[in-house]
């Protein structure tokens, strides 16, 4: 097999670090797979080629939502597979009609509710830990992307090296809209999308497709799904570790494609004129302006969607973004784990879990939160949230001497 490359010359903008290595990293054991429950294992499937392994997230009931154990599952499978010399790249695919809805974010609202808080801490230590690995991969990486591609799905996913969308790709980040905040990386990539667009996406919970993805570089390949199984195929029957080689087979079966008309990626100069301003106030005074001046029905659709978002959630999330545009991914993974935690604290307010409530429990769509307005919202309880944590609690805590990639 080829000797590994340094793999940075082919990362996309959002994660352009050099990947080559001044010194040997230590690499954890291989796991005991014998300890874990064929339940464990059936929700993350394992297939296995001659110089490749797939990890197949197989909850397709509950969208592939991933879960503590499944997080847990898949960081020590990469471990072991990364310190694999017979191992040359690595792929990522969904079951169903779902690559990852993200977090199963139910069973955190069932655990809160009965109290079990450090359960919840774990889940969000497990899944960033993973996304960090993720981040810092040695060996190539391909995330197929087909179906929906949600909230943490995209954090297990974006960093890695390759990311195949197909014309059933929709991805989102809708946790504003669940009194939460974009997280597990989400606010490294979505701060270095072209202008304010990822401000747009984190505030308003809109979604992509797979063109768009590709437009926007969050993809980094596009297939049709008919040709998907060509395509796996292919890399099948690759014997390399070579990303030249990776990219080749991606290549082969796959599309240039443009977004459409339709796209919000024409509406780029008005999401920068709105969604560039310091404050969520000024934002939707923007909007509103917009679309009394210009009779912009788009403005008017995109204020309906902020406005039954979590007021508490808008500000924690646009500060969450624009402090990321300054921050490697390790510090905004640290950064949003102190923000999870305090949103699962309850201490600010209980949006959380009346956000998951409303909308995926008993499906009323009709939450109550605490701070119902932007202006109940003090500066003290958004910075509540971007505080250190506690002496008694401890901080996210990410191999970076070890796994930092060199700028």
């Amino acid at each position: 097999m080829q000797k590994l490359k340094a793999l940075g010359h082919v990362r996309t903008c959002f994660s352009q670090s050099l990947r080559s290595l001044s010194h040997q990293r230590p690499f954890s054991a291989q796991p005991n797979y014998a300890q874990e429950d064929d339940t464990l294992q059936n929700q993350v499937l394992v297939e296995g080629r001659a110089t490749s392994r797939t990890a197949i997230l197989n909850k397709p009931s509950s969208l592939n939502a991933l879960d503590t154990a499944m997080a847990a599952r898949l960081k020590r499978l990469y471990e072991s597979w990364e310190e694999n010399p017979d191992i040359g790249f690595v792929l990522m695919k969904g079951s169903g009609k779902a690559f990852c809805s993200g977090g199963d974010v139910v069973s955190l609202y069932h655990s809160l509710n009965e109290g079990n808080v450090d359960e919840c801490k774990m889940f969000f230590e497990s899944l960033y830990k993973f996304v960090y690995l993720q981040g810092t991969y040695l060996k190539p990486h391909v995330a197929i992307l087909n179906g929906i591609t949600m909230g943490a799905g995209a954090g297990i996913s974006f960093p890695g090296m390759f990311r195949l969308v197909t014309n059933k790709t929709v991805f989102s980040h809708p946790e504003a809209q669940m009194g939460f905040h974009p997280d597990a990386g989400a606010s490294f990539y979505l701060s270095r999308l072209p202008g304010y667009l990822g401000e747009y996406l984190a505030l308003t919970g809109d979604k992509l497709n797979g063109e768009e993805m590709i437009a926007c570089r969050l993809a980094t390949h596009y297939t049709l799904d008919e040709r998907l199984s060509w395509i796996e195929e292919r890399l099948s029957k690759l014997i390399t570790d070579d990303p030249s080689a990776i990219e080749t087979s991606l290549a082969q079966y796959g599309d240039i494609v443009y977004p459409n008309k339709r796209s919000i990626l024409f509406k780029i100069d008005t999401i920068d004129r709105c969604f560039g301003h310091d404050s969520v106030e000024e934002i939707i005074d923007a909007l509103e302006n917009e679309a009394s001046v210009a009779n912009d029905e788009w403005c008017k659709m995109v204020l309906k969607k902020m406005r039954v978002a979590s007021p508490l959630s808008l500000k924690v999330t646009l500060k969450s973004i624009r402090e990321g545009r300054f921050q490697s991914l390790a510090q905004c993974l640290v950064r949003e784990y102190r923000i999870s935690l305090a949103k699962i604290s309850k201490e600010v307010s209980n949006d959380f879990c009346e956000g998951v409530r409303a909308r995926l429990v008993d499906k009323d769509f009709a939450p109550k939160w605490e701070h119902p307005s932007l202006k109940d919202v003090s500066e003290d309880m958004v910075d509540r949230h971007f505080s250190p944590l506690p002496e008694v609690e401890s901080e996210l805590e990410l191999p970076t001497a070890l796994r930092e990639p060199y700028m």
